[in-house]
């Protein structure tokens, strides 16, 4: 292969730009809309840490195992065991974009919630904890952003695929319980998480960019059979 030929294969290869994130703190301020997480030493602090050093007892080698697998996940790839295996992203462009715009926005607005509140990681707090990852970044508990992810995406698609909404938002329910049971996150954390993944997808359903960007995914998913004609 030339020099000119592989250029252009690794050209095609590379990963497009990532999408901008859709909203901004004037359109979501988590700050505003979330509670402060409970105070070290409180009682729903200490009660929270008994909760994860329970789970931690409870948890089966086959529950840590797919705690694990959901905590690698961090994309839509995690609600093709409800939608099925038509669900594939690399075979649905329109709804890839989609899932892609709503995880730039749903980055930008956790990443400002993490900034505001700092809260120490569960295994920061409490060094006995045995979780299951240890996170770069150990003040960065409060919102949990995998839930924030699972939720966002799972309203998403419980709106493009409505008939298969109880079990989307259940997907999402057990991806944040996930985060329990491998002691990266406490409850009031998984809680804000979900809170925010459904208060960021309103805010994006008002943004034309979005709204152009769903109808086209869930034209895709009514051709490929996933979502059923209205």
């Amino acid at each position: 292969m030339s020099a000119m030929w592989l250029a252009a294969a690794l050209l095609a290869a590379a990963p497009g730009p990532k999408p901008p994130a859709l909203l901004t703190p004037a359109d979501l301020d988590p700050a505003r809309v979330l509670p402060p997480p409970p105070a070290a030493g409180s009682t729903q602090a200490v009660a929270e840490m008994a909760e994860l050093h329970a789970a931690e007892v409870a948890r089966t080698p086959v529950d840590e195992a797919d705690a694990r697998l959901d905590g690698d996940t961090k994309n839509a790839t995690i609600f093709a065991v409800v939608l099925g295996p038509a669900f594939d992203l690399d075979k649905l462009p329109a709804t890839a974009r989609l899932m892609a715009l709503v995880r730039a926005s749903e980055k930008a607005v956790v990443d400002d919630g993490k900034d505001e509140f700092k809260r120490p990681r569960p295994y920061i707090v409490d060094a006995a904890l045995n979780s299951c990852k240890r996170n770069d970044d150990p003040l960065s508990s409060y919102p949990s952003g995998h839930t924030s992810m699972a939720f966002l995406m799972g309203e998403t698609l419980a709106r493009l695929v409505p008939e298969r909404a109880p079990a989307l938002l259940a997907r999402a329910a057990r991806y944040g319980q996930s985060r329990i049971v491998c002691g990266q996150h406490f409850r009031s954390d998984v809680t804000a998480g979900q809170l925010l993944g459904g208060l960021i997808v309103e805010r994006l359903m008002t943004k034309p960019e979005f709204q152009a960007a769903f109808a086209d995914a869930r034209r895709e998913l009514v051709a490929a059979g996933i979502a059923a004609k209205s």
